[in-house]
């Protein structure tokens, strides 16, 4: 008997820093994922609306649109979109799954790597509805420069 393989898992990367991109991505091809790229949270929701994602990566801090408002928007296209954010702010402004309506949020910093692979891989295995935001709200976190 053919098994069929099962289909490659498809991620995004949302990021304004081309070279945060360019690692990330790198890092996520290397263990097996099909992974699109986005610089802006507009042009990720454009890519977001014409294929299909398993998993999406988004860093908080863009210009125009950060992650918490990518995320909303994301889930106003499709509920069950499973989403990790990224900041190097994740306890300076109380960043929690809770408050940004992540599924999984990852501080940036040495460790990131191995938590990035670990995040997306449990996300591509499970199929968990995600609440909405609730403890900010409808307050977004203050701006922080990066």
């Amino acid at each position: 008997m053919r098994t069929v393989p099962a289909p490659t898992p498809h991620i995004l990367i949302v990021d304004d820093n081309r070279d945060g991109l360019v690692v990330r991505r790198s890092l996520l091809e290397e263990v097996g994922y099909e992974v699109k790229i986005a610089i802006s949270g507009d042009e990720g929701l454009k890519l977001f609306e014409s294929h299909r994602f398993d998993v999406v990566v988004t860093d908080y801090k863009m210009p125009r649109m950060d992650g918490i408002e990518l995320i909303r928007c994301l889930r106003a296209l499709n509920a069950n979109v499973r989403v990790v954010l990224l900041s190097g702010f994740v306890d300076p402004l109380g960043l929690t799954e809770d408050s940004t309506g992540a599924d999984i949020v990852i501080a940036k910093s040495s460790h990131e790597p191995q938590q990035l692979v670990r995040a997306v891989k449990r996300l591509v295995s499970t199929r968990s509805l995600r609440k909405p935001v609730t403890s900010q709200k409808g307050r977004r976190p203050t701006s922080v420069a990066k």
